[in-house]
């Protein structure tokens, strides 16, 4: 992908959403433009004793909210124009699922699979010395999340770098979210976007016009999929989608190759074969295609990338053979690829509508950091007691026992998972109909610009309400 490429996707993206707009032209610009960037270059020291410089950036997009709020993502593919446009991404996926924050974005130039966990400790936690300096991170300023080649285990060094250098912090833990439980992450964070992802291909699949509109039936169940990425969110999404949505998976992609099997294959077998051997290579009953990019051109009803951006392109978009594709990664289609897309009638589910779970979860994560206390502590015992009251009445008024099965299965207080993923299934629910009404009523092109029209209103709305223009 040449550099920049996906950052002008964005812009084009925007612009046309912006001129079915009637925000004034000066606040499309403020709307529009990164408010700060930082560009760092750091050293660390490798664990044979030698120095390198670390190449590094954080990009605030928009202060409409505070904090600002994004991902921190290892690649070699990192720059400048990426990290802006993924941050700007952040702001617009914000303001979609209605969470008070502005979009942030950072990236270091390191490739994560040649990195020692030594080296990648010191990486992270230099990194986030050089955001303390600078004033590029805290509670209330900007809060880091995972992103690609980063997890639970970078949040956690994140998060103890910040405590120890800013003692006398209130709420030192909501600096970053997706940390690990016992730092105060919260349950449902690890797949959170993936099952976000879930939850609005199933929406979308619940609209027989739309549905009749690509030439299928509506439902997931017995849909061919092809997921482009085993990471944390194509493994999530394509899990949920095979278990909860009865999907079936019928092709992988990832760096090393692919499997195709047209009657579909066990994504946790699949999984774990790749775990336990370092590649897909050798599953049993699939095909194993070396060129594995050349699997997205394959049959399917859905084809799912969830792994790096400009995936579908203007040169591969006329291959394509889904009828839907679920942007599950930020950027995976390109500006000229979607419109090839479009012209052949394949509907594009949006990135920043689709994946915005994570940020979803992370939100409730920090308000959790906040309070200092679980969702479910103060009333999952009271609630218990309540249906017990309930059960228990229902029995005496019938005369019949509830089985100790069933009646666990009743009285079961909500636990903080349980709320997270009901909260939100709501969100994505909920996101997804409000793009969809200005899709139809305003007679736009398509979902991704009736979701950019939304998000630009919102954060317009919002620099308005708070008058902060001198």
């Amino acid at each position: 992908m040449a550099r920049g490429k996906f950052f002008q996707s964005v812009s084009r993206y925007f612009d046309r959403a912006a001129a079915q707009s009637a925000v004034t032209a000066g606040m499309l610009r403020q709307v529009k433009t990164c408010n700060a960037v930082y560009r760092m270059r750091f050293p660390v020291r490798e664990d044979n004793g030698h120095i390198t410089v670390v190449e590094a950036f954080r990009a605030e997009h928009s202060f409409h909210r505070l904090p600002t709020k994004g991902g921190i993502r290892f690649s070699r593919r990192v720059s400048l124009d990426e990290t802006i446009a993924l941050a700007a991404l952040m702001s617009y996926k914000c303001a979609i699922v209605g969470v008070p924050f502005g979009g942030a974005k950072g990236g270091i130039v390191l490739d994560p699979s040649k990195l020692s966990s030594g080296f990648r400790e010191r990486v992270t936690r230099r990194y986030t010395a050089e955001l303390i300096r600078k004033n590029f991170i805290g509670p209330d300023i900007d809060v880091p999340a995972p992103d690609y080649g980063t997890g639970e285990r970078e949040m956690g060094w994140i998060a103890d770098t910040y405590k120890n250098l800013r003692m006398n912090e209130p709420h030192p833990y909501a600096c970053v979210t997706g940390k690990p439980l016992g730092m105060q992450g919260i349950p449902g964070r690890k797949q959170a976007t993936g099952l976000g992802v879930y939850y609005g291909i199933r929406t979308f699949m619940e609209q027989a016009d739309d549905m009749k509109a690509v030439g299928l039936t509506p439902g997931i169940a017995g849909k061919r999929v092809i997921v482009q990425g085993l990471g944390n969110v194509g493994y999530h999404a394509a899990h949920y989608l095979q278990c909860d949505g009865k999907a079936v998976i019928a092709g992988i992609i990832e760096r090393e190759g692919a499997l195709y099997a047209p009657d579909g294959m066990d994504v946790e077998s699949v999984n774990r074969h790749r775990l336990d051997t370092g590649s897909l290579e050798g599953f049993p009953g699939a095909e194993y295609i070396k060129e594995g990019h050349s699997v997205l051109e394959k049959d399917c009803d859905v084809l799912l990338p969830a792994a790096l951006e400009e995936q579908i392109t203007a040169e591969n978009a006329g291959r394509i053979q889904a009828r839907i594709v679920a942007e599950a990664a930020n950027g995976p289609v390109g500006f000229d690829g979607e419109a090839i897309l479009s012209q052949r009638g394949i509907c594009t589910l949006p990135d920043l509508y689709l994946n915005a779970g994570g940020v979803t979860v992370s939100y409730f994560e920090w308000l959790k950091n906040r309070a200092g206390v679980s969702f479910d502590r103060m009333f999952s015992r009271h609630e218990e007691l309540t249906k017990i009251s309930l059960v228990e009445t229902i029995e005496s008024m019938t005369g019949r026992s509830v089985s100790p099965p069933v009646r666990r299965q009743l009285v079961h207080g909500v636990s903080e998972e349980d709320m997270v993923v009901a909260a939100l299934e709501q969100t994505m629910i909920q996101s997804f109909h409000q793009i969809r009404e200005r899709w139809k009523s305003r007679k736009l092109h398509d979902l991704r610009t009736a979701a950019f029209l939304l998000s630009i209103e919102r954060i317009a709305e919002s620099y308005e309400q708070h008058g902060i223009f001198p």
